[in-house]
């Protein structure tokens, strides 16, 4: 899960206006960025940003299917995990390409790429939830805690000017690679179940309403403070007030 994109994210992919600035200060932000810029030098002509967006959706397809399968064995697990793994290569390079060849399109591909996240976000935790291990309801709270995070960071990035990455220094490529630990862990634990009053759980559905959990309270503190402090700058001289009431 990218914010934010959702699941993703996407960290490295969004193109905006240049007046506005990137925050991210994520565990893996730094040598990610060393890697990306290695992969951004030596990428063949043939690959484009818009070619690689598009495999950034295969991926996400591809971690559906996985998930799917794995309703007949736990083995297409690991497909997920592969797809994981393209959906982070695509999403992640093809903002990071457009910027090294000078060739962004700002407004195009802040809008492409965030409309994609969404959609690949739904259909990587619409997968989750249809595996034998998770419910589709915690998948959905995971998500929807997800996108109103990423809906904190559209709205701070037109009021603020600032594009914000990560939270608790956790960014879309962290959640990316704790799915895949999740992954692992179904795959070697199997189903296992936890009764909770007259529901049935499991481990991995306490994982993501959790997650979930943590998201919307991020999301209600966050918005709080800025609500806050733009109240306190977007307020009217006292000269002025003090005319208005003569």
């Amino acid at each position: 899960m990218q914010p934010a994109a959702y699941l993703g994210e996407t960290q490295a992919s969004e193109e905006q206006p240049p007046s506005f600035t990137r925050v991210q200060d994520n565990i893996l932000a730094r040598r990610e960025r060393q890697l990306l810029n290695w992969l951004c030098a030596h990428m063949p002509p043939v690959v484009t940003p818009d070619r690689l967006t598009w495999l950034g959706v295969l991926g996400a397809a591809t971690v559906f299917s996985g998930y799917a399968a794995s309703n007949i064995d736990p083995i297409f697990l690991w497909v997920a995990t592969l797809g994981f793994i393209l959906h982070w290569f695509g999403d992640s390079l093809d903002g990071s390409l457009a910027r090294y060849r000078q060739i962004e399109r700002p407004r195009y591909g802040y809008f492409l790429d965030h409309s994609i996240d969404a959609l690949c976000n739904l259909a990587i935790m619409t997968g989750a939830g249809l595996t034998p291990y998770i419910r589709l309801d915690a998948a959905y709270f995971a998500l929807l805690g997800y996108f109103l995070l990423c809906m904190y960071v559209f709205l701070f990035n037109h009021v603020g000017k600032s594009f914000r990455l990560s939270f608790l220094a956790l960014g879309p490529t962290e959640l990316r690679v704790s799915l895949i630990a999740i992954n692992g862990w179904m795959y070697f634990a199997g189903e296992e179940k936890i009764l909770i009053g007259p529901e049935i759980f499991s481990p991995y559905d306490l994982v993501l309403c959790g997650a979930g959990a943590v998201f919307v309270l991020l999301f209600a503190v966050n918005v709080f403070e800025t609500a806050r402090r733009l109240r306190s700058e977007d307020s009217p001289p006292r000269s002025s007030v003090m005319a208005h009431s003569k």
